[in-house]
């Protein structure tokens, strides 16, 4: 079987080209454009029939989330035989459960709307790194496949290159203050 093909939303483009330089595979083509009243045209180049799919995509933003979710439906549709969709940041990871009546619990909302997406013939698996709380996993539902990637190891490993062993890191909110 061939290597997988690798494709990415917009935001991330460097990434999957790190990870196509790093590991040979064959990058993916998209046609992009952007209309006046704000509309976005995507078109896959690549054919993707029959091959293994990496999409690289964050949901850094709504636009970035819609690029995704429309990428991953065009890729299942031209016959991808596996998804693999790799989320390095999951937007709203934070917002994994309510407070006070009638939040919307949006780290939920966004699982869902990503469980949507068309299965490939042999399967969607996405990838998430570092998120809040474990259990967001459990929000994706059907047939998808989450996996929880820890980085923390890797973190502390650059921390120490970069700062030695005498340097502070510090966190956004209470919730990673115990992973720092």
């Amino acid at each position: 079987m061939k290597d997988p093909l690798i494709f990415s939303i917009t935001r991330y483009e460097y990434l999957a080209d790190a990870i196509a330089a790093g590991t040979g595979w064959e990058p993916g083509a998209i046609e992009r454009k952007n209309f006046p009243d704000g509309e976005h045209y995507r078109r896959i180049l690549t054919d993707v029939a029959d091959r293994d799919v990496v999409l690289v995509g964050g949901t850094v933003d709504d636009t970035a989330t819609l690029e995704l979710y429309d990428l991953a439906c065009g890729l299942v549709l031209g016959g991808a035989y596996r998804l693999t969709i790799v989320l390095p940041f999951y937007g709203y990871s934070t917002m994994e459960r309510s407070i006070h009546p009638g939040e919307i619990v949006t780290a939920k909302t966004r699982a869902r709307l990503l469980s949507s997406i068309p299965m490939a013939s042999r399967g969607t698996q996405v990838f998430l790194l570092d998120l809040h709380v474990d259990a967001i996993t459990h929000y994706f539902e059907g047939a998808i496949r989450t996996i929880h990637c820890y980085g923390k190891s890797l973190v502390i490993a650059a921390a120490r290159r970069l700062g030695g062993d005498n340097f502070v890191l510090a966190c956004t909110d209470a919730g990673r203050a115990k992973w720092v």
